[in-house]
């Protein structure tokens, strides 16, 4: 069996694939110790003895190391640099978060001053040794560390990704002279190309953060034993726990990239390959396109750092179903960034909350039904929900309904601007694509969303509510390794390169296949990283060793990227490989022809005099035709199809929307 669990901040959720069919589940987070929540999961689904028995696999998308980075709760880290270049990662790339203010506030450094140490060592720019690593130094540094007492050490110097030597030798010293104890993360493991604030960032996220993950994962593993627990990566692929629990910086965007590797295979599924995608939870807002299959990204960013590690292109909001809405200094609502989170949660979950949230706006107008059940088990409580929104309307002076349909539109402004960052911003029209939601929040806000774009299409996708769980499933065992070339195209040395390439894809297949992986099933993508010289940002071809093809090929794709190419010479950056494993094979249940229900039950919604039509999600057949407005109900989400739409029920029950006024 396969369980596939992606850990939100209001809720955990369940995919559990067997030969009889799939079976879906939510239970609360538990944010102190995310694996409670796991456990209590598997309690409920009455897994226990499969697990004892080591008969079920499980794939996991953790939010551990993205909300340590955010809460700013990493561990105490001690960063290694060359002599004279301690203070990189303070430094920075001197970017003004704000251009025209003249007194910004400070930003504290990553490290503290005190814990930048540095080492006595250099190479040179051809990777030569100029001045030799020397025992005495490696001495006084980790005599220096014994003093400080980090609980990890990042160590990052000039060049390492061309020679690692120094790098690995004050690794092991480290290690040793702890025994052990000191999580230990090195540039040249980490991300071993050009660029020493960039690889310096990723390092000390790496080591800041490692401790945590490696903590939980550990925590999680012994709780499993025997089963064979998988991680999600950033980057939408997979690895063992053994793996990730050493690559931190590489599980930032774990959870949302499940959610997109579902999105891509549900939408297949219905003949559709060009997607607008928003997750919407109860914290936050996950925001992507696919384009065929997801967009990646070496530029992605988390807070105020870079992470130059491949991750999904996902630009994410604090706007939620728990989005907390409070009137600021000068009387205007504002929705978010602030969240209830899953405790207390919002007003109307009944455990204490008292803030209006995005869900206690849906429950006051009604597009949440009183007696629906968040998350298949989790009562409303209407009269809280009222309390909460009503505070919102005195403060406002005006009446509960305007007041909770302010709420939402503002949290559906904060996610159409997002949408338009992904879409508009990127040059893509957003009327070419179809708007898809999933989430347990985001079929409430589809439709509106899609009209603020301009937007005719959408889709509410089967196991909307927990689709990053079921891409979790999906996903296929991964590896992506990288290197640095830095050379002028016109030096290009073919054996160099396919050497390069040959170590790369060597060390790839040795991971995945001490995995478990089938090495002749591996599939490889490869690709050069070429710029114009003088230019900060490279460009990525599929790999050639023909220069003049590739040369031709960078112009042409910088002139259909840029609108322009250039007379300068080309330099190449870097080789990149992808190795992906065979994925599983989930296939989605059809969706039974038959009768629909003509007579379907009604409810309130603020606005419509005679009440809408409320579907039951299990209860449709393909080919069913459901005109707006009318409420989708399913145990893991709720959707509205508003006024003016239209929703079909595929072969594989997705619901695919037009909009015909």
């Amino acid at each position: 069996m396969l369980l596939g669990v992606d850990t939100g901040g209001t809720f955990t959720d369940f995919v559990l694939l067997t030969a009889s069919g799939v079976r879906l589940h939510k239970t609360l987070s538990t944010p102190d110790a995310p694996e409670r929540a796991i456990l209590a999961g598997i309690r409920e689904l009455d897994l226990e003895s499969a697990v004892a028995a080591g008969a079920l696999r499980i794939v996991h998308g953790s939010t551990v190391a993205t909300n340590a980075a955010l809460e700013r709760k990493g561990v105490r880290t001690a960063y290694v640099a060359n002599a004279g270049l301690a203070d990189v990662l303070t430094l920075g790339r001197q970017h003004r978060r704000e251009l025209y203010v003249l007194t910004p506030s400070a930003e504290p450094p990553p490290v503290a001053a005190e814990l930048c140490l540095e080492i006595p060592a250099r190479l040179d720019a051809e990777g030569h040794e100029q001045v030799p690593l020397e025992p005495a130094a490696i001495d006084s540094l980790l005599a220096e560390l014994e003093r400080l007492a980090p609980e990890a050490v990042a160590i990052n110097l000039l060049y390492a990704w061309m020679d690692p030597r120094h790098e690995i030798e004050l690794e092991a010293a480290i290690r040793d002279a702890s025994g052990g104890r000191r999580f230990v993360s090195r540039s040249s493991f980490v991300l071993p190309q050009y660029r020493e604030y960039e690889r310096g960032i990723a390092t000390w996220l790496n080591a800041w953060l490692g401790p945590r993950v490696e903590g939980y994962l550990r925590r999680l593993k012994a709780r499993l034993e025997p089963c064979r627990l998988a991680i999600m990566q950033s980057s939408g692929g997979t690895m063992e726990a053994e793996v990730a629990s050493q690559r931190a910086v590489n599980l930032l965007v774990s959870g949302p990239a499940g959610g997109l590797a579902g999105a891509a295979a549900v939408a297949a599924a219905s003949g559709i390959d060009r997607l607008l995608t928003f997750d919407m939870g109860g914290t936050s807002t996950d925001v992507a396109l696919i384009d065929g299959e997801p967009e990646l990204t070496t530029e992605g960013r988390l807070g105020p750092w870079p992470v130059a590690v491949p991750m999904l292109d996902i630009h994410t909001i604090g706007a939620g179903g728990g989005s907390i809405a409070h009137i600021d200094a000068g009387g205007a609502l504002k929705v978010g960034p602030e969240s209830a989170g899953a405790d207390p949660g919002p007003a109307c979950y009944g455990r204490g909350g008292r803030a209006a949230t995005v869900t206690d706006a849906h429950v006051v107008l009604g597009r949440l039904p009183a007696d629906a059940a968040l998350g298949g088990s989790l009562a409303l409580d209407e009269d809280s929900a009222r309390r909460a929104v009503a505070a919102v309307a005195e403060a406002l002076a005006t009446d509960m309904e305007t007041a909770a349909r302010g709420i939402l539109r503002v949290a559906n402004e904060h996610m159409a601007q997002a949408l338009r960052v992904m879409s508009i911003e990127r040059g893509r029209d957003p009327r070419d694509l179809v708007l898809c939601c999933f989430g347990g929040a985001g079929g409430l806000h589809l439709c509106d969303l899609a009209e603020s774009l301009g937007m005719a299409r959408a889709m509410i996708p089967s196991f909307a509510g927990v689709l990053s769980a079921l891409g979790m499933l999906v996903a296929r065992p991964e590896r992506q390794l990288l290197r640095t070339l830095s050379r002028n195209l016109e030096d290009l040395d073919r054996n160099a390169v396919e050497a390069a390439r040959d170590e790369l894809l060597a060390a790839g297949r040795k991971e995945l296949e001490e995995e478990g992986q089938d090495p002749n099933t591996l599939q490889e993508e490869i690709f050069l990283e070429l710029r114009y010289r003088g230019q900060a940002f490279a460009l990525a071809l599929p790999f050639d060793t023909d220069r003049r093809a590739l040369e031709a090929a960078f112009h042409e794709l910088h002139r259909s990227r840029y609108g322009h190419a250039l007379a300068t010479p080309v330099e190449l950056v870097n080789i990149r490989v992808r190795l992906r494993a065979m994925g599983q094979d989930v296939a989605l249940p059809d969706v039974a022809a038959g009768e629909a229900d003509t007579a379907p039950i009604r409810t309130r919604m603020a606005g419509v005099s005679e009440g809408v039509a409320v579907y039951p999600r299990e209860s449709l057949v393909r080919g069913q035709r459901i005109t707006g407005p009318a409420l989708l109900i399913e145990p893991t989400a709720t959707s509205m199809i508003a006024h003016g739409w239209e929703a079909v029920v595929d072969a594989k029950g997705n619901l695919l929307l037009e909009r015909h006024s």
